[in-house]
């Protein structure tokens, strides 16, 4: 079976569905979204939610309630690109073929890539928030710990999110303050870095955050392999090549990610990224060999935090650039890197992370100091930024 429309969506994420959206609005009337399945997510309140922070069912709403009216939906998942002849296949066969292309299906998570994690992720004392039916598991354990040792991995390569293995820590630590028994915990975070954060201001602040519970920071490292039923984690120190064996009582994993396998596999992706994340050209996200395709979100390549922040700045780029292109004019808008990471510190705080492809701080509100944690920031990561994204960021507004 084939199937046309003029611009063809791949992924009905926030991506997809933002920038269907705005070209709704602009009054484009032949627009396909190629996405698979029937709920959509709101991902960044997961790792609240593993802290106790919420109801998970409060995260998922049906897809068909999020699709823009007068675009239509091509309930598949593709599995292919053919840049040349302007064709998706998708696995069932069916080809849809486009003039322009948007290329935004999420990132893969790669589980299987640490050795033993998806077996140890079905006992009891190993769970994550990157998956939607884990994250309350989090927070059964966290909330059942007294004793013991608890470890908090983040994986070398990029991942969407940055913050989240460190704020599911601190939610815990803040947890087992408040119960007494944090002087009886052994927290230790894993990551890959040198410091805690890419720009100086927010990782020196965190730096106090994590002095202030007594987490022992093992800075690059990694977790790389797992045995669930001894409990034990293997953390190698890339710096000096050796590895240690951990005994946990509990540990929150975050995997290694990449781009979904089709990508990868595509010519469309970046030959000198074994990640094979979407090569564009980082300011105005179209890719650098066929310009009839432009992609965003976490499975582009610009070097972006991949967050949803992100994408609410990537998504007018796009389609202002897109809009460009179809019209035969220059592309002129560019995106210059900004993303967001609320960092939740504590249970009532946040310190809200924003900066651009130089690591330089960019505040949307500069009467605000937002390189401290504050309860505003945390009710603005709780219940404002879901609001707007439900209401204003898929409409396009926002």
């Amino acid at each position: 079976m084939a199937i046309h429309h003029r611009i063809v969506i791949i992924g009905g994420g926030n991506a997809g569905i933002s920038v269907a959206a705005r070209l709704r609005i602009k009054g484009q009337d032949d627009i396909a979204v190629i996405e698979p399945s029937d709920k959509h997510y709101y991902q960044p309140l997961w790792t609240m939610i593993g802290g106790g922070q919420g109801n998970i069912k409060s995260t998922e709403r049906p897809q068909a309630s999020v699709m823009p009216q007068g675009v239509a939906w091509i309930k598949g998942a593709a599995e292919g690109v053919d840049p040349e002849k302007n064709e998706v296949r998708l696995s069932d066969g069916t080809v849809v073929s486009y003039d322009y292309l948007v290329v935004c299906p999420g990132i893969q998570l790669d589980w299987d890539k640490t050795p033993g994690l998806p077996e140890a992720l079905k006992t009891p004392n190993v769970s994550s928030n990157y998956r939607f039916d884990l994250a309350p598991k989090t927070w059964q354990m966290i909330k059942h710990m007294k004793q013991g040792t608890a470890v908090f991995t983040m994986p070398t390569d990029p991942i969407k999110c940055g913050g989240a293995p460190q704020k599911i820590a601190y939610l815990a630590a803040d947890h087992w303050r408040k119960e007494g028994v944090l002087d009886d915990i052994h927290v230790i975070l894993v990551l890959p870095s040198p410091g805690m954060f890419g720009v100086k201001v927010f990782s020196d602040e965190l730096e106090k955050v994590a002095a202030k519970y007594g987490i022992d920071v093992r800075f690059n490292s990694e977790l790389t392999e797992v045995d669930g039923a001894t409990q034990t984690a293997t953390i190698r120190d890339n710096s000096s090549g050796e590895s240690e064996d951990i005994h946990y009582d509990i540990m929150h994993v975050v995997p290694k990610q990449s781009a979904p396998d089709w990508v990868k596999n595509s010519p469309l992706a970046d030959p000198d990224n074994p990640l094979g994340y979407v090569k564009v050209d980082k300011h105005t996200l179209q890719h650098t060999e066929y310009p009839n395709v432009f992609s965003l979100g976490d499975a582009s390549s610009a070097p972006n935090s991949k967050t949803g922040a992100a994408i609410r700045k990537q998504a007018p780029v796009l389609v202002k650039n897109l809009l460009a292109a179809m019209e035969g004019r220059a592309l002129s808008p560019t995106y210059e890197g900004y993303a967001s990471c609320p960092l939740v510190t504590s249970q009532r705080s946040v310190l809200l992370a924003e900066f651009n492809y130089k690591m330089e701080p960019t505040p949307s509100i500069p009467v605000i100091d937002t390189t401290k944690p504050r309860f505003d920031m945390w009710v603005l990561k709780r219940y404002g930024l879901p609001f707007m994204y439900w209401n204003l960021i898929l409409k396009g507004r926002a």
